[in-house]
């Protein structure tokens, strides 16, 4: 439940159509794949690709260039953020990689773009010292819990009501909930710390009675029903070691993603970006001329 903006499927084609992009492989000839079938040169596959992804992705490549030249992230922070992702998975993480259809290093090109978002999503945001000590003194709490997640408070209550009356939680995570995981493990999410799920989700966990159905809450995924089964002590080290990477969570949780889009924009138009390619054109005019956001409704 963190916030991120490109997603892991869409920066695997990103990369694999990067891998073929060069200066010369819409022209290249070259044959890559020989068969009785017949054989598949370079440029044949970039123009496959580019038709299935290529605005898309090319998309993505822009704003990796326009942050990169604005933002620096480095390769120990990169092998930092995946070794440590490496590590929560655990013996699941090559089997995740499969099912991505992704390497460690192209894995690795993903997170440096995600890092560069971060960076750019929280430039500028503060957060006080007493603001880490709370989230630390949340982090020694380690909770297990399970929820339903919902699009609206309306069907939200209504799965409450039936949890209150004793229906299985289970069953119902599995017939309500708009998440897969939850449907397919009947809400279970396991031993977290606050700093795994958005801050709507963790107050509300932390603050509640074991075995209690929660009220309707509300985060950027839609409303949660939750239970906390289980609390107990967690061992994460030192306020000290922990302060670099609770900095980070909560500038993220600060964080507006709608500031990403005019931040780029402004990039792009800086940067002069000219496309070569006709059918790329037209690739980035949305992200160089956005559309004003619409002014929210009155309460």
């Amino acid at each position: 439940m963190k916030k991120s903006v490109l997603t892991l499927t869409l920066a695997a084609s990103v990369l694999a159509l990067s891998a073929c992009s060069g200066d010369s492989a819409s022209k290249d000839s070259t044959t890559i794949v020989t068969s009785k079938a017949g054989d598949i040169t370079k440029n044949e596959l970039y123009e496959e690709m580019k038709q299935s992804v290529g605005k898309q992705a090319l998309q993505v490549l822009i704003i990796e260039k326009v942050l990169a030249s604005e933002y620096e992230v480095s390769d120990k922070e990169v092998t930092a953020q995946f070794d440590k992702e490496k590590k929560e998975m655990g013996e699941g993480f090559p089997q995740y990689l499969e099912q991505q259809g992704q390497t460690e290093e192209g894995y690795k090109k993903y997170i440096r773009l995600n890092l560069l978002q971060e960076k750019a999503l929280t430039e500028g945001i503060e957060v006080s010292d007493k603001e880490i000590e709370t989230q630390y003194n949340n982090m020694k709490t380690e909770l297990n819990a399970r929820h339903v997640l919902v699009a609206d408070e309306a069907t939200a209550k209504e799965v409450k009501a039936k949890l209150d009356s004793g229906a299985d939680f289970a069953e119902v995570a599995k017939e309500y909930s708009t998440e897969q995981a939850a449907q397919e493990s009947g809400g279970e999410l396991g031993w977290f710390t606050s700093d795994k799920m958005v801050k709507e989700f963790s107050d509300a966990a932390l603050a509640l009675e074991l075995n209690t159905i929660s009220e309707p809450v509300k985060s950027e995924f839609g409303f949660h029903i939750i239970e906390v089964t289980e609390k107990r002590e967690a061992d994460i080290g030192t306020l000290e070691e922990n302060k670099e990477e609770l900095t980070k969570t909560l500038k993220m949780q600060k964080a507006d993603t709608s500031t990403l889009l005019p931040k780029v924009s402004k990039l792009m138009n800086d940067a002069d970006i000219k496309i070569k390619d006709e059918d790329l054109k037209d690739a980035i005019d949305q992200i160089l001329n956005p559309e004003p956001a619409e002014p929210a409704a009155a309460e």
